[in-house]
């Protein structure tokens, strides 16, 4: 038996322990309208318990250069708890919502997107996952070198320590609080 979260439940009834994870979200189409929704979604295929800022960031090229050609994104960072597996989530919810939000994907993984939902952190754990189409690595190597990927997650669990590194979230952040290209916007509240 599950509950409305889709956690299991033991047979009086109760809850069984939950994991935790990090979801990214990002959008560079009509971000107001997508970002939002995808938090409500996940509201409802999971336990929501946080959201981050929301950071805009310039669209990037395969070489890092700023593409003019794309809007800006929203990226922020949601925690949420289930008893699914990482693949699961990932596969089974988060694929859900993103085909649900019209998500197109193509070869390019720099090209536009209405959503894009990623695990960064799954409770303390290093997993690859690897399916015929993706590989996903837990922690997302992202967290290290990306701004739009360490600032959300460091307002959630600034003192949550990197699964490899060791290095709190809020340090791993900070080499990033200055960087020109990114701007909270605090007109955004997620919920």
């Amino acid at each position: 038996m599950r509950n409305q979260w889709g956690w299991k439940l033991s047979e009086s009834g109760a809850t069984l322990p939950a994991n935790q994870a990090f979801v990214l979200l990002g959008s560079n189409i009509k971000p107001e309208h997508y970002v939002p929704r995808a938090v409500q979604l996940l509201a409802k295929y999971t336990r929501l318990c946080g959201v981050s800022r929301v950071y805009q960031t310039a669209p990037r090229d395969a070489e890092g250069q700023i593409d003019a050609a794309q809007g800006y994104f929203w990226n922020a960072a949601a925690l949420v708890e289930t008893n699914l597996t990482a693949a699961d989530l990932k596969y089974n919810v988060l694929r859900l919502i993103e085909a649900e939000l019209d998500r197109v994907r193509t070869g390019d993984k720099f090209a536009p997107r209405t959503i894009d939902l990623d695990i960064a952190l799954f409770n303390t754990e290093v997993l690859v996952l690897e399916t015929v189409d993706c590989k996903l690595n837990i922690p997302d190597p992202d967290i290290l070198i990306r701004a739009h990927v360490a600032l959300p997650l460091a307002d959630l669990a600034p003192d949550m320590q990197h699964p490899i590194s060791g290095e709190r979230l809020a340090d791993i952040a900070a080499a990033f609080s200055d960087q020109p290209d990114i701007l909270v916007r605090d007109d955004v509240i997620l919920s």
